[in-house]
């Protein structure tokens, strides 16, 4: 079976990016820069770049998304399972809000590992079996063929981890930048890892390489 690639993208910059609030399932428009980011990104795509765009369904990254498919010509799919972790009560809030309203739970979560989930919301375990269960869907539906995840940071780094095998519970070393190009290669259930991080399209827009797409 031939392998299938997928183009997994993190969404531009939003405001509580900038704020450092935590988004989890609730939502923050793209700021101007977050959308110039998602237009240098779409010029790095054509209509023969991919097969598919799939998306999370949180506004985030489905502007991103369209913004790319404006480019491209194809329908954008959103799926819920594609969604960045649910972080419960402390969704919207900054991480000094966070230590004043909750100082116990702010501690169990730095501390509780992969199985821990924030009270209203879900552990990391959990957001990772949710989005492999998706990707790996999305991987076999499209055998062979390249498609783009339009996604968020913590579901980087679940498949990140994933592919690697690095433990749930170990610290994240690695870091996933705002409209970010991140691919991934999948073939009789395993995966593999071809390019993460670029964002050689922020920089020199134009300028880029695009023959493993």
């Amino acid at each position: 079976m031939d392998p299938t690639y997928l183009i997994v993208v993190r969404h531009g910059e939003t405001h509580w990016n900038i704020e450092g609030r935590r988004q989890g399932h609730l939502d923050s428009t793209l700021t101007d820069k977050g959308r110039a980011q998602a237009e240098a990104l779409s010029q790095r795509f054509n209509p023969d770049s991919c097969t598919a765009i799939y998306s999370s369904d949180l506004g985030r990254a489905y502007d991103t998304a369209s913004i790319i498919a404006a480019k491209t010509g194809h329908e954008v799919v959103a799926d819920e399972r594609l969604r960045e972790r649910n972080l419960g009560i402390f969704q919207g809030l900054d991480g000094d809000e966070i230590r004043a309203r909750y100082p116990r739970e702010y501690e169990e979560h730095r501390n509780g590992g992969a199985d821990h989930a924030v009270p209203s919301g879900e552990s990391f375990r959990e957001q990772t079996k949710r989005n492999m269960l998706c990707l790996e869907e999305l991987a076999r539906r499209h055998a062979g063929e390249i498609i783009m995840v339009v996604t968020h940071g913590g579901v980087l780094s679940a498949l990140f981890r994933h592919t690697l095998d690095i433990s749930l519970d170990a610290p994240r070393r690695f870091s996933f930048k705002n409209a970010s190009v991140n691919l991934f290669r999948y073939q009789e259930g395993v995966w593999g890892l071809e390019t993460w991080g670029d964002i050689a399209h922020l920089q020199q827009l134009g300028a880029l390489d695009l023959s493993y797409f």
